[in-house]
């Protein structure tokens, strides 16, 4: 297998840690966002939209951090990431919905401004990472994890973007519950770190 990915990228980070914590060899290409090689058509035929990250196993390209995760569980028959059960597998597509639209356009877009300079509305991206966080707090006050009684995919959709959301200068000090989930991730075995950038309130 391999993962095209960007350091920086926290959709490519939850790829990577999945990967990771299920002990999946796999071989990490690392793509130059910096220099627009995720615009050359080489890129572009493993994701015509030019988005890291991408996993190629063999003849299989999978696009889109959520389908890696998916794809990865399914094959390798990982079914306490991700429950076969009705139940828990909408729970688990609740929140990959919730990191594909309030993570992307809240904490995600927050940190793009600070890290790559992107032109949203600062006040605004903020204020849904805020209004996000005040949900998932609320979520973890009777349970250790989002969707089940242990760590999901559902848990690494949102660890990334939530983790170096101060780096968007989203301050989690309102949040001791999310404050606990993330260092119960990061003691998971097999955890990687997501690169932290000296931006924001991470200064």
């Amino acid at each position: 297998m391999k993962l095209y990915y960007h350091p920086l990228s926290g959709h490519a980070h939850r790829a990577r840690l999945f990967l990771s914590l299920i002990g999946q060899n796999v071989d990490l290409v690392e793509v130059d966002l910096a220099k627009g090689e995720h615009k050359q058509p080489a890129f572009l035929e493993l994701n015509s939209l030019g988005q890291v990250p991408v996993l190629v196993d063999g003849e299989t390209v999978v696009q889109d951090s959520n389908a890696i995760m998916t794809y990865l569980a399914k094959k390798l028959g990982k079914t306490e990431w991700l429950p076969e059960d009705p139940i828990g597998a909408a729970r688990i597509q609740r929140w990959l919905s919730i990191a594909a639209g309030q993570i992307a356009y809240g904490p995600a877009a927050a940190r793009l401004v600070t890290v790559f300079g992107a032109k949203f509305d600062t006040g605004e991206v903020i204020g849904r990472a805020h209004d996000l966080l005040k949900v998932v707090e609320q979520e973890l006050a009777s349970r250790d994890w989002l969707a089940t009684e242990r760590p999901t995919i559902a848990d690494l959709a949102l660890y990334s973007y939530i983790a170096r959301a101060p780096e968007g200068n989203v301050d989690l000090s309102a949040y001791p519950k999310v404050g606990s989930w993330l260092t119960r991730i990061e003691q998971l075995p097999g955890f990687v770190a997501f690169v932290k950038t000296p931006v924001g309130l991470a200064a």
